[in-house]
């Protein structure tokens, strides 16, 4: 017995002439009841289910449209293909506006009309069929990759190639491979963190043009060629976003701009108050303490507090690369809504500075307020929904809108991100005094001590171009999704922070950012 691979109600006035293609679809598996007119249709949906109608424009009595909308009303998700002789635009877009899946012109054959029931019917098999056996394919090939000497380029090859799969995934949640996948980027990550060990205080003690780009380099390599080309820039900072959460709006720019995605890598610490800075300044953060003195002396429990020489370190940067713009740069951070569609508002009065600052902290506030908020853990469970809230809040915000305009006067968007975050799972204890800090994916502080499996141990600072805040000053960066807790009251902070979204270590969601370069269209 063939097996039926769904049920579906073809309606048209002249159905006795169809009898072959019901016969041929019927000998393909599907179940096909034949009805010769709209009101018989419209009683069968009410009675029974259906999983496709292919429905006659043109039918004597109750026309094709009328039906539709009749079934519609019924059964709202009911995929409905309309089989028309007619090709007026007009009567497409108005059939088109009432929810048909597709439609087909007559005269149809068999292999048409069985096609376009497969393609209803059949796509999300064929389609998950196709995503698990590619992936796998995939899957095979990256680990076998682990086994090589990789460069930077191919660590971020390898991290774009998981970032997708994660977001494929989200649309076959069915095939089981969202674990296998986790999996695959902790061993990932495992090899990731080793690469960082052995080359990172090689980069960045190099020459910027023969190291990958760094945080430091961002301004320097993407924003002032296009000022000294005569270009007005708006450069965005999206405080910790994430490579997979970009690519998941990226897409709503693109009836806009021409979008051209580059890669940088995070320094470390891959937290705001190192990162950021560094973008802004051009400097590594050994240098901003020298620069900056009173930086680190700030509340660090409050990141925001160490970065509000933001403003003053972009005028510093643009004064001793290109000292005729000094005057005409424009500096915004916007904390809250309120002053986003306030920007969005008064955006006449931004138009005329050829070089546009701007920073965003909604993503990082979302992460750092799930922590201590079980309504948010609820909300966002883990990084799939993390995306789509964020995807959520881009497309109904303020900074779409402000984006959307800009595209008008032909400025040029670059947009990144400081650093990303990761959803730690995994604690390990961590010894040093009171003074130490209180970051759960670094620490630095007197005599600092952690197993070196789990984090890399810096006991010279000056080597990575970190601040020496002190005698024996040292610093422990996490790696894949370790975080850090103090034997003193270990269990409460163990379940406190497990699952969360943290940031500061050397992970590849952390760590390798993406670099979007949009042109007007």
């Amino acid at each position: 017995m063939v097996s039926k691979k769904g049920k579906i109600l073809w309606v048209d006035d002249e159905i006795e002439l169809l009898k072959a293609h019901i016969l041929f679809l019927r000998s393909r598996g599907f179940d096909v009841e034949p009805v010769s007119n709209g009101n018989d249709a419209v009683n069968m949906v009410t009675e029974s289910n259906f999983d496709l109608v292919l429905l006659d424009e043109m039918m004597a009595g109750k026309d094709g449209l009328t039906t539709l909308t009749e079934i519609k009303d019924i059964r709202p998700g009911l995929p409905v293909i309309m089989i028309t002789k007619n090709e007026e635009e007009s009567l497409m877009e108005k059939a088109i506006g009432q929810k048909i899946t597709d439609y087909l012109t007559k005269p149809v054959n068999p292999s048409q009309v069985l096609m376009a029931c497969k393609k209803v019917l059949e796509q999300n098999r064929i389609s998950s069929e196709h995503v698990s056996r590619n992936y796998m394919e995939e899957f095979h090939s990256i680990s076998r990759r682990l086994y090589e000497d990789l460069s930077s380029d191919e660590w971020i090859d390898i991290y774009k190639k998981l970032a997708r799969w994660d977001i494929e995934f989200d649309d076959h949640p069915d095939l089981g491979l969202k674990e296998t996948l986790e999996d695959q980027v902790r061993d990932c990550n495992i090899e990731y963190g080793k690469y960082l060990e052995k080359h990172y205080s090689d980069w960045v003690n190099e020459d910027s043009h023969f190291r990958p780009t760094l945080s430091t380099d961002v301004v320097r390599k993407y924003v002032f060629p296009r000022l000294r080309a005569g270009e007005k820039v708006l450069f965005i900072v999206i405080d910790c976003m994430r490579l997979d959460q970009w690519l998941t709006f990226e897409p709503l720019l693109y009836e806009f701009y021409n979008v051209v995605t580059d890669y940088h890598f995070s320094i470390l610490p891959s937290a705001t108050p190192y990162s950021r800075n560094s973008i802004f300044s051009g400097m590594f953060p050994s240098e901003i303490n020298r620069a900056y003195p009173d930086i680190w002396d700030r509340d660090e429990e409050d990141e925001s507090s160490m970065n509000h020489h933001e403003a003053q370190m972009i005028q510093n940067l643009v004064s001793e690369e290109i000292p005729e713009l000094t005057r005409s740069i424009k500096y915004v951070k916007v904390l809250d809504s309120d002053a986003g569609w306030s920007m969005d508002r008064k955006l006449s009065t931004y138009l005329e500075n050829p070089f546009i600052s701007l920073v965003i902290n909604f993503v990082d506030v979302l992460a750092h307020r799930r922590s201590d908020s079980e309504i948010l853990k609820e909300i966002v469970p883990n990084e799939a929904s993390y995306r789509s809230i964020v995807r959520t809040w881009f497309q109904h915000s303020w900074i779409y809108s402000v984006l959307k305009k800009f595209a008008e006067y032909k400025f040029t968007i670059i947009i990144t991100s400081d650093h990303g975050s990761i959803r730690v799972q995994n604690d390990v204890k961590v010894v040093g005094d009171k003074e130490t800090s209180t970051n759960i994916r670094f620490k630095y502080g007197k005599n600092l001590n952690s197993h070196q499996k789990y984090a890399l141990v810096i006991k010279d600072p000056e080597q990575y171009k970190l601040p020496n805040l002190g005698i024996n000053t040292n610093y422990l960066i996490a790696k894949e999704n370790f975080y850090f807790v103090y034997p003193t009251n270990y269990h409460k902070f163990q379940s406190h922070y497990r699952d969360t979204f943290q940031h500061g270590g050397m992970s590849m969601e952390e760590t390798i950012l993406p670099i979007a370069t949009l042109t007007p269209k």
